[in-house]
């Protein structure tokens, strides 16, 4: 039985049709990348399985259960966290404090502050100073940290490579990488980076305005056939 079932589901801004009749299945321990371009629909299609968009049809299951109708804080509560493009962390609180937000909706696991400073050392020296203040970088280790503080089953990361520098994102991806390989934590991930989404996960899903339009194995595509898809060259539906 696959973790996350997406079935059939529409979601508009408006008169905007953002996500087109997406199904979708991701199985528990996979990583899958999801790609496009800018307005292909990735960002609304995790902030609808989060809970934080409301479909307009369809069915989103998790772990067999319909879940489609629970509001954000009760989906959290059984698994399922995002990390929201932008980071949105609380500007005046520390790093500590930021982490420990999440507590409140956390499940019974092995993530406590301290397991997350192991993940991402960079944070233990600062952890008593404010967001605001912390780099690019730092705020994404942070962000990342606090959804991990909520012991999820589904790890939702939007854009996490957004405005950093290369080197920067390199690292956050060996800690995601050593995090995914110690927990077993399914992630699905939007990653405008080709290469490193095809690197990253197992598995690659591809939208073109607001429907999946090439899907599989990261191993047995080519990123030419990424591209193709990723800009409408072919017809991949």
């Amino acid at each position: 039985m696959s973790l996350l079932s997406v079935e059939h589901v529409d979601a508009r801004h408006g008169l905007l049709h953002a996500v087109r009749d997406v199904t979708l299945d991701v199985a528990e321990g996979e990583t899958v990348a999801l790609v496009g371009a800018n307005g292909a629909g990735k960002t609304t299609l995790l902030r609808t399985i989060a809970g934080v968009h409301r479909p307009s049809s369809g069915r989103i299951r998790f772990d067999g259960a319909d879940v489609t109708r629970l509001a954000a804080h009760r989906r959290a509560k059984l698994g399922i966290a995002l990390v929201p493009e932008g980071r949105r962390l609380f500007a005046e609180m520390t790093v500590e404090e930021n982490l420990r937000v999440a507590a409140a909706t956390r499940r019974t696991g092995p993530w406590t502050v301290d397991a997350v400073l192991e993940v991402f050392p960079l944070l233990k020296p600062l952890r008593a100073k404010r967001a605001a203040s912390l780099s690019g970088g730092e705020q994404q280790a942070t962000a990342i940290g606090r959804a991990l503080m909520a012991n999820p089953r589904l790890f939702l990361l939007d854009e996490v490579s957004l405005g950093l520098a290369p080197v920067v994102v390199e690292a956050m991806y060996e800690s995601l990488d050593d995090l995914i390989a110690s927990s077993g934590t399914t992630v699905l991930l939007v990653e405008q980076d080709l290469g490193r989404a095809l690197r990253a996960a197992t598995r690659v899903v591809c939208m073109l305005e607001g429907r999946v339009v090439l899907e599989g194995a990261a191993s047995e595509l080519s990123r030419e056939q990424v591209t193709e898809a990723y800009f409408g060259l072919r017809a991949t539906a």
